[in-house]
């Protein structure tokens, strides 16, 4: 597959096959580009070992919170699984509870909490999100409820490119 080739679409039961796992959740972070192709290159460096999302997201897409020992198939922007990562810790708070040591495990360079949510409020508020996760649209506050998942890879999977995580 090349890299302009376009990406398939995202599985219809939000499952993905993975050698050796079977069927589970995958997991997409951010929108395919530049943004996934960073977030997914500092997980299978373990850079990246948190992720936060907004409690509407799960609510209006009918699916339950994440909960530890939940896998997920990280999928990179051609929608190919590159590691197999299971929760640690999951913690639901409001925004502005969020601590600094949650926005620094995520990995992009977070000195504090106060860039962490300048980032996040910046992608939530996208144009692109905002069509994703439809009307109504979400006002972002102190009170707003976030979703903290602290994570670890626990499979690198090979890549028709070369080695598992390349």
């Amino acid at each position: 597959m090349t890299t302009d080739a376009a990406p398939p679409p995202p599985p219809s039961d939000g499952l993905v096959e993975v050698p050796g796992w079977g069927a589970i959740p995958a997991g997409e972070y951010a929108f395919p580009g530049p943004l996934r192709d960073r977030l997914v290159g500092a997980i299978l460096l373990a850079a990246k070992t948190s992720t936060t999302s907004l409690v509407v997201e799960w609510e209006r897409d009918g699916e339950r919170l994440p909960e530890p020992g939940d896998l997920e198939a990280v999928l990179d922007s051609t929608g190919r699984p590159v590691c197999v990562i299971r929760n640690t810790e999951v913690q639901v708070c409001r925004m502005a509870d969020v601590t600094a040591a949650h926005a620094r495990a995520e990995g992009e360079g977070f000195a504090d909490a106060t860039a962490w949510r300048a980032a996040h409020e910046e992608f939530w508020n996208s144009p692109e999100f905002v069509a994703s996760l439809g009307d109504p649209p979400v006002a972002l506050d102190d009170d707003t409820e976030v979703v903290c998942v602290a994570f670890e890879v626990v499979d690198h999977l090979p890549t028709p490119d070369g080695p598992a995580g390349a």
